[in-house]
């Protein structure tokens, strides 16, 4: 169990509530909106849609259980994030797109606690901002570069802080330097999700659960109203608007076997650590933080005191498979305690007391995308490569008005309708993602050997956004 549900399930008021399961589907359905997959993407755009049109009759359906994805195992940051830089953007879409993808993105934090501070929802969201350490040259310039990008587009607010100040706040960590924005919200993901569920229930939505889709049709859904998939048993659900919010789940159905590319992302998670440690740190509640290494690392304070670190590194394995024991990779935990550690030495001999994962959407251009084709009633939103809990947000509010034909902002951003190519068929996704993986691994110890920015990441780049 990730340390969030585990959290609720311990010690939150109203847990027997958040945590309460909900029946399957059993019966043949006719609705207006059918949305599969109860993560933040699916939970978001029925929350709005219900909202700003109650006469509609929604329902999501979802294979397990509310946010048993990357919803409720996340880092837990609520960021401007998006997986392909401004620069990207601005190659593929010009500068004015570029920028108005930033702001939207910028204002979607501040939605996202909008609604939790409105409906309410007890999730820990504090707006502590990101913290990004420096440490040695390629980071500097990594640093630098990041600033750069923030001055052309005038859109991201981004900070240095230099070495006097940094090592006068954050004595305990091993860097020598930070870029800071304010642009990112410490949350709680799994009180997050749990909360927006019965938020949209509270707004007629019905959820189902252990409803696992077989297959898109062009009528709607089928599926079954069990957990396991049968020939018999199965309930046709026929809806004016059908929603995909499956993300990395939607590479277990045969026509999104190679749309989609689901790669791990795990997570450790330390035992409560004393108020004296934390000030000896600088991070403080609210704070998320990462570095500028390859092979990406994540991290937050959490609300009770813990470290909350995680990564990437985990393989992909063969023809996109998804099972519980690829969840916690022995290896790959032990190696994000050891790069905890080397962050902060202080933490040297701290108890690990979760250790937890899943797999996170990677298309093959890197590029997120949210669209619906009112010709055939299919929509979409995904690929969100981790950046996922304000994206989904944004996916959300702009699946909802493009579902009723609405025109704004939202609906003319250049994410929305884009289309990503297929990833190859194996083994050439094998041995391509694998070797990516491999390459930021290199990257990194190129640059810990040369103390240089690595040639091996500057040309894998193109390839991840960058």
């Amino acid at each position: 169990m990730s340390l969030w549900f585990d959290a609720i399930d311990r010690s939150r008021i109203g847990a027997s509530d958040l945590l309460a399961r909900r029946p399957a589907l059993s019966e043949d359905l006719s609705v207006d909106v059918c949305i599969t997959g109860a993560g933040f993407t699916g939970l978001w755009t029925a929350y709005y849609l219900a909202r700003s049109h109650p006469e509609l009759s929604i329902v999501v359906l979802e294979a397990e259980t509310v946010g048993f994805g990357a919803s409720g195992r996340n880092g837990g940051w609520a960021s401007a994030l998006f997986p392909l830089s401004a620069t990207a953007l601005a190659s593929r879409y010009g500068d004015e797109d570029a920028v108005r993808m930033r702001r939207a993105m910028i204002d979607t934090v501040d939605e996202i606690r909008r609604v939790v501070e409105s409906e309410p929802i007890e999730c820990d969201l504090v707006k502590g901002g990101t913290l990004s350490f420096i440490r040695g040259r390629p980071g500097l310039e990594a640093a630098k570069a990041e600033l750069d990008e923030a001055r052309r587009f005038g859109v991201d607010t981004v900070r240095l802080i230099g070495t006097d100040a940094f090592r006068s706040r954050f004595a305990d960590i091993a860097a020598a330097g930070a870029t800071f924005t304010p642009d990112c919200a410490r949350i709680q993901p799994a009180a997050l999700v749990l909360g927006l569920a019965r938020a949209v229930e509270r707004l007629g939505v019905r959820i189902f659960e252990h409803t696992r889709v077989t297959q898109f049709t062009a009528e709607g859904v089928c599926a079954t109203g069990t957990a396991s998939v049968t020939a018999s048993g199965e309930r046709p659900v026929r809806a004016h608007a059908v929603i995909n919010a499956t993300e990395a789940y939607g590479s277990t159905l045969p026509a999104g076997r190679r749309a989609v590319l689901p790669l791990y992302s795990l997570m450790i998670a330390t035992e409560p650590l004393p108020e004296t440690f934390w000030a000896g740190t600088g991070i403080e509640h609210g704070n998320t933080f990462t570095d500028f290494r390859h092979l990406l690392v994540y991290g937050q304070r959490t609300a009770d005191n813990r470290f909350a670190f995680g990564g990437r590194g985990a393989r992909y394995h063969w023809a996109s498979a998804i099972r519980a024991d690829y969840d916690t990779a022995t290896g790959v935990a032990q190696h994000l305690h050891r790069a905890l550690v080397d962050l902060f030495p202080t933490a040297r001999g701290t108890r690990i007391s979760h250790a937890w994962g899943g797999p996170i959407g990677v298309p093959r251009d890197w590029h997120a995308s949210v669209g619906f084709d009112r010709s055939t009633g299919r929509g979409w939103a995904g690929g969100y490569v981790g950046d996922g809990v304000s994206t989904t947000n944004l996916a959300g509010r702009t699946l909802a008005q493009l579902i009723v034909g609405e025109h704004s902002d939202l609906t003319t951003l250049p994410w929305v309708g884009h289309r990503s190519p297929r990833w190859e068929p194996e083994p050439l996704r094998f041995l391509g993602a694998n070797a990516g993986l491999l390459g930021m691994r290199a990257a990194d110890s190129e640059e810990a050997i040369t103390g240089r920015p690595s040639l091996i990441a500057r040309a894998l780049g193109p390839l991840i956004g960058h």
